[in-house]
């Protein structure tokens, strides 16, 4: 019965994913907030299908009622959140809130299958981080103030890596984490935020040569702290994310260009020197020269990968415990082996769509300090998804970077919610806008706004009956205007 179970269960879980995937894309056809909300309930019923399969297979295969009790607890958790960020905030990104919840979801299946004490952890800290994150999309109407403070992000962030430079626990060749009080925690995971809202800052303030140079000699004092420490994969993504915020905010291929060759030697000239880069590069080019040594991670992953095929060897069939370090940046292999290469390519299409999301809000925001904060997280996330899953497939070296809202580990999930609570705050932000200026539109007026924050400013309003204009906040006043009229 177990065995006839999983069979099906594999070929229906792949087919809800490959759903849920195309109505993530079939979403920007539509243009009626109606038929938008008859995909997004398309989604979260492929989202609880695929938990209710995963979840009867588990209990087959283990009859344990405390993995049961806690995927159950999982299900629910994921239910309240959408709920909650919905009428919480009725302007905020559906669509971006359900391919959180999918991650996540993914993330419980396969956490659940590997290790269940490691998915209780998760579980607990993914809670905690909603909770904390639901009030930040309300606080990003008063970032505007904090674009006064760009050193205080410079300085604490440096701070901050300086400290695991010292003081940090070394993992697998890097310093990465500090021990406070008994937690763990990777600061790099919430510096690269502070980062992307110092060059925000920076670049709103000025593009002139003088204001990148001073930008670029903070940026790359960031980045040089990360390879003293070895922790290359994030010294990569600060990188490449400064590298295109210049790019954009400056409108110049020269930066770009002298970036990508500046990178190419700083690659060069990171392998000459770290012997643990060597090692992964040795690795990444024939892993199969030393399967049992420098190579038996990557051999691992790939002989997961081929053995679960398209379409999987359904959960619980495959030996994902046999891959080091599964759970964080080699989760990608499990998920492949045991769900199928099409769930895989489904969720690398379903992080491609947050991607989308991150920059067509980026080119709809009027002020530069907010479309940079935008450009900037949208960069760091994909560059992150890429290193994770190139590394996992060899495509590229492994860089130890991990999958976000997929792989384990407590400063990954909470840094993840944090940007996309961000980018939740301006969605909302811009939606509010639009309505507004939908609305004073029908009233004959012309919307302004202000144009250093692109926020709206009030309106010069025709009076009907008297052709007297008359000026009205886009807020304050707005209602006893209107009383007026």
């Amino acid at each position: 019965m177990a065995n006839v179970v999983t069979e099906v269960a594999r070929f229906l879980i792949i087919l809800l994913i490959a759903i849920y995937t195309y109505y993530n894309f079939r979403y920007y056809s539509y243009t009626y907030e109606e038929d938008r909300d008859y995909v997004v309930r398309n989604q979260v019923i492929s989202i609880f299908l695929i938990l209710t399969l995963a979840d009867t297979v588990m209990w087959l295969r283990t009859e344990n009622v405390s993995s049961m009790m806690l995927a159950a607890a999982q299900a629910l958790f994921i239910g309240g959140y959408l709920l909650v960020s919905k009428l919480i905030y009725r302007r905020s990104s559906r669509l971006l809130s359900t391919n959180m919840c999918m991650l996540m979801a993914t993330s419980f299946v396969v956490l659940n299958r590997i290790s269940v004490s490691r998915s209780m952890r998760q579980f607990v800290i993914v809670a905690a981080a909603a909770a904390v994150t639901l009030v930040i999309p309300v606080m990003i109407e008063h970032i505007w103030q904090l674009a006064r403070i760009p050193w205080v992000y410079a300085i604490g962030g440096m701070l901050l890596l300086l400290a695991v430079r010292v003081i940090g626990t070394a993992s697998f060749g890097a310093q990465l984490s500090l021990n406070v009080g008994g937690f763990s925690f990777q600061p790099s995971e919430f510096v690269k935020l502070t980062f992307v809202f110092f060059v925000a800052t920076m670049f709103e303030r000025s593009t002139s040569f003088e204001g990148i140079l001073r930008t670029s000699a903070v940026a790359a004092l960031h980045v040089l702290i990360l390879v003293f420490s070895k922790d290359l994969g994030s010294a990569l993504i600060f990188f490449v994310t400064y590298v295109f915020m210049l790019f954009v905010a400056s409108s110049n291929w020269v930066y770009l260009a002298s970036g990508f060759g500046s990178g190419t030697l700083a690659a060069i000239g990171a392998y000459s020197l770290f012997r643990h880069v060597r090692v992964r590069v040795e690795a990444w080019k024939d892993p199969f020269a030393d399967i049992s040594g420098s190579g038996y991670q990557v051999a691992q992953g790939l002989f997961a990968i081929g053995t679960g095929g398209w379409f999987g060897m359904g959960l619980y069939q495959g030996m994902p415990n046999k891959i080091p370090v599964v759970e964080k940046d080699f989760i990608f292999a499990a998920i492949s082996e045991e769900l199928g290469g099409i769930y895989g390519v489904c969720i690398i299409l379903i992080c491609v769509g947050c991607f989308m999301q991150f920059m067509k809000l980026a080119m709809r925001m009027e002020a530069v300090f907010y479309r940079m904060i935008a450009l900037g997280l949208g960069v760091i996330y994909i560059t992150q998804v890429f290193l994770t899953i190139g590394g996992v497939t060899k495509f590229i070296p492994s860089t130890g970077v991990t999958l976000p809202f997929v792989s384990y580990g407590g400063s990954s999930i909470l840094s993840s919610f944090i940007m996309f609570s961000v980018i939740q705050g301006l969605y909302i932000m811009k939606a509010r806008d639009e309505e507004e200026m939908d609305e004073q539109a029908r009233y004959g007026g012309t919307y302004r706004s202000d144009k250093r924050t692109g926020r709206g400013t009030g309106m010069q309003e025709v009076n009907r009956r008297t052709g007297r204009k008359k000026e009205v906040p886009a807020e304050d006043e707005e209602e006893e205007y209107y009383e007026d009229l």
